[in-house]
């Protein structure tokens, strides 16, 4: 039985905004009946441009039916400008959280939202998707959505795209390319960064670094590695060089040399100091 707060239960029980509206300005169409979850949102807009009414229909699970209410609520009233603006995360919010495994109810009314809009700007069909690369092809999720998912939440794992998008969930052929996905995207994320005016350094001991380093292990990367049967372990840290020891099925994985460097000294670069550079012990061991 899953963990739902209150205000989902409400928002599942007696859901808002539950029916059509006749000649909508707006229709979008997501998710299938064939893969459990499927949702219909549609609305109009008043003389100003703002969504004086929508209204959707889904088939789903009480996080699908609960996000999709809670999306209507939040939308109305405002311009399309700003219901774009609308995340999967306010969404989840609204509703005071959502399980892990269920987050990708939330994506899903932002993926519907975006297509209404797309139908009432660019005339593309209700249930059209305009970005045509599916990546999962059991699921029909694009690389599009992918991306958004990822950038908008900061994952890092192919399991964290299947809570979110359902993406990679099925006959598993398409892991390869959402790991491509998110190894963009934190690229992106790391140049974005570097184009930001450099922040004076902190000066800290090496003591602090240590610390530092250890904390950002568990808090930010651990829970990830571990949710994939993985782990890692602070070996040694010489200056700006940190020294790690993969675990579990980190160690075994093909993977390892992307998750080093994409991942973990990603974050570390991120919650301590740009400088850092992560090697695992294996490869000191190995060198002449």
């Amino acid at each position: 039985m899953w963990d739902y707060t209150d205000k989902v239960m409400e928002h599942f029980k007696n859901p808002k905004n539950v029916g059509v509206i006749e000649d909508p300005d707006g229709v979008g169409e997501v998710g299938s009946l064939a893969c459990g979850d499927a949702l219909k949102l549609m609305f109009k807009l008043d003389e100003q441009g703002r969504i004086q009414d929508v209204k959707f229909q889904t088939f789903g699970c009480a996080s699908a039916i609960a996000s999709s209410s809670a999306l209507t609520e939040l939308i109305k009233g405002k311009t399309l400008e700003e219901a774009e603006k609308v995340t999967n995360q306010d969404i989840a919010k609204y509703l005071g959280g959502l399980p892990e495994q269920k987050m990708h109810c939330s994506v899903m009314g932002k993926d519907a939202l975006l297509a209404a809009i797309d139908n009432y700007r660019k005339g593309a069909k209700a249930g059209e998707k305009i970005d045509v690369d599916v990546v999962c092809n059991c699921f029909g999720v694009t690389r599009q959505e992918i991306e958004r998912a990822v950038r908008e939440n900061n994952l890092t794992t192919v399991l964290e795209v299947t809570n979110y998008t359902k993406a990679g969930g099925g006959c598993e052929t398409c892991h390869d390319d959402i790991k491509e996905i998110i190894a963009k995207a934190l690229r992106e994320k790391a140049e974005a960064a570097n184009r930001q005016p450099k922040k004076k350094k902190k000066m800290m001991t090496n003591i602090q670094k240590i610390q530092l380093i250890q904390e950002t292990l568990e808090r930010e990367i651990r829970p990830a590695l571990k949710k994939d049967g993985g782990d890692i372990e602070l070996v040694d840290v010489d200056g700006d060089l940190v020294v790690v020891s993969m675990r579990g099925t980190c160690a075994r994985c093909k993977v390892a040399n992307f998750t080093l460097k994409e991942v973990v000294e990603s974050k570390l670069r991120e919650f301590v100091t740009g400088d850092l550079s992560v090697v695992e012990e294996k490869t000191l061991e190995d060198a002449p």
